[in-house]
């Protein structure tokens, strides 16, 4: 298997049709979500619409250096979530989180291996693997977080 087969297949797992690590994945525990729920603040927790930002944020701000562009994200902003006062703002949100994973899993797969272990926009932040695999690891840590968060809420 190539690397980029390697690695969208991970980040199918984890974001839109895995089932490997926690038997779930991202979309499927987003998807059944009213707006009430996503909003829904538990203690001190962020809410899953609020995490549900951060982790595309992550996801469309990558993908943009993947099409040419330039890396405009910055960690002081992923969880500056726009406000989710309607059922229709939060099916915006799920929708763009999971055209932006299809699409950052395809950008993923025409990736050459050479460029996959080239690094990302600067040496300093590590090559395009380190990234994706650290952008796996971070989407898992919010999943587990979703569905404890979901447990509470139910």
């Amino acid at each position: 298997m190539r690397l980029n087969e390697y690695l969208a297949d991970r980040l199918k797992e984890v974001f839109t049709e895995g089932k490997w690590v926690l038997g779930t994945n991202f979309k499927e525990q987003i998807i059944d979500l009213d707006w009430k729920q996503a909003t829904q603040k538990i203690d001190d927790l962020n809410t899953i619409a609020d995490l549900t930002f951060h982790i595309d944020y992550y996801i469309a701000g990558v993908a943009n250096v993947l099409k040419d562009g330039t890396l405009d994200i910055r960690d002081k902003y992923s969880f500056d979530c726009p406000p989710i006062e309607s059922e229709q703002d939060w099916k915006d949100l799920v929708n763009k989180f999971c055209l932006d994973s299809e699409e950052f899993i395809e950008l993923v797969k025409n990736m050459t291996d050479e460029k996959i272990l080239s690094d990302f926009v600067d040496k300093k932040y590590g090559t395009f693997y380190r990234n994706f695999d650290a952008m796996i690891e971070h989407t898992y840590y919010h999943l587990g977080q979703i569905i404890l968060i979901k447990k509470r809420i139910k």
